[in-house]
């Protein structure tokens, strides 16, 4: 069976030959760039340098050659622009803090922050203030939130609404051209395309503005969520037309050689509990979610992947009301996010795109046979009649040790018979 034909198999709630796998496909299921470099170590591949395709988290593009040893069955169409606002283009060495040397765009431009860090900036321009800061001893971005004052009484949502315009024609000749040239792929096309993400924190801050107005501090927004409901309606209600006429636009030259659309990657999980009540995602989210899934069900032949993190079991009827077909990362370390439980209450309506493994103890901490175990367990629980995609909870983070990681890969080939 070709990968492809894996995936749609999956998406369709029905048994393959084996159970499908992605790395790589999305910002919430990939491997760190010294993950993706160890990879490439073990199995023998071509030296070179790894394309850091998301500096925000320092993912590491996986080329066709790692993917074929790895046996996955996705490939990608990433955003032409990245967090902080820049394109992948023209690529460039760069030596990391951890002595790594990389590729990154030309327009990837730091500064030494005063802890002996580095300062990223919005569309590369050193000139205004930063809006990424690495640690010294760290492996990834965080965001520096730049919040000006704001007046309580006289808010306006198209503050807010800077980053959602109609989409350009240089991005529509991107998005044909990635279509062109993934079209020959025997993997299935996971595709990311900007604009549907209602209220997803990582994108609120706004790094790739260089001058954010609105709510932009991450406190400020999940107050707003509370009490300022109208505010909130105002930007997703123009956010969803403007996505829409967008979608519209993207699926004209693109088709439906695409499989999965990243839709949104808001969390409303916490480790043990929930950021708001099912009533309020009901009445704040859902009428969105609602709006862009049908629209895609009705004129398109693509799934729809919702990423949400955390202990998110009382949301699951609410994601598959909304109309989403994939749930990510499946994170079934929170509490009440038990696979057996999960599979049986949602597994014929959910896709599960990932719980393969914990990322937050077992792969990074735990020993190769512990990993071996783990995975083979949630195969076990998840498989059955279809309705799983193998990958990780969230991205795989650097210095995992790489043993773990092929242990994991093995275990799923073990389970799909090709060890």
């Amino acid at each position: 069976m070709k990968h492809k034909e894996r995936i749609r198999k999956a998406l369709e709630h029905e048994q393959s030959d084996k159970i499908p796998v992605d790395f790589g496909s999305t910002a919430v299921t990939g491997m760190h760039a010294l993950c993706v470099a160890g990879l490439r170590d073990y199995y023998g591949l071509e030296k070179r340098l790894i394309k850091v395709w998301d500096p925000y988290q320092f993912l590491g593009t996986m080329d066709d050659d790692l993917l074929d040893a790895m046996g996955i069955d996705t490939t990608a169409i990433v955003p032409r622009n990245t967090l902080f606002g820049f394109p992948n283009e023209n690529w460039k060495e760069f030596k990391t803090p951890w002595g790594q040397e990389l590729l990154v765009s030309e327009h990837f431009n730091t500064t030494v922050a005063p802890d002996g860090g580095l300062l990223i900036y919005p569309e590369g321009d050193t000139s205004i203030s930063p809006s990424g800061h690495m640690p010294k001893t760290g492996y990834f971005f965080d965001t520096i939130v730049r919040q000006n004052p704001f007046d309580e009484d006289n808010l306006n949502p198209e503050d807010n609404l800077e980053e959602f315009t109609p989409v350009s024609d240089e991005d529509l000749r991107y998005f044909e051209s990635e279509v062109e040239r993934l079209a020959g792929s025997d993997r299935a096309i996971v595709a990311n395309f900007p604009g549907t993400a209602f209220g997803d924190i990582a994108l609120v801050p706004a790094p790739f503005l260089k001058h954010p107005k609105g709510i932009r501090d991450i406190t400020e927004w999940y107050i707003s969520t509370a009490i300022r409901q109208d505010y909130i309606h105002g930007i997703f209600s123009r956010q969803c037309e403007i996505a829409l006429s967008n979608l519209a636009k993207i699926h004209a030259v693109t088709g439906d050689v695409i499989s999965v659309l990243f839709i949104c990657g808001a969390d409303f999980g916490t480790q043990d509990s929930q950021f708001c009540s099912t009533e309020t995602f009901d009445s704040l989210y859902a009428p969105y979610y609602k709006k862009v899934n049908k629209w895609i069900h009705e004129n398109t032949a693509w799934k729809t992947f919702k990423h949400c993190c955390g202990a998110v079991e009382p949301f699951m009827s609410h994601f598959i009301e909304c109309g989403f077909d994939i749930i990510n990362p499946v994170q079934v370390s929170a509490r009440g996010m038990d696979p057996k439980t999960l599979k049986e209450r949602y597994g014929d309506k959910l896709v599960f795109w990932g719980g393969g493994v914990d990322t937050q103890r077992t792969l990074p901490f735990g020993k190769p046979e512990e990993v071996r175990t783990e995975v083979l367990k949630h195969c076990e629980i998840f498989s059955p009649d279809g309705g799983f995609v193998f990958n990780t909870v969230h991205n795989v983070q650097a210095n995992v040790p790489v043993e773990n990681i092929v242990a994991m890969i093995n275990a799923v080939k073990e389970f799909n018979g090709e060890l």
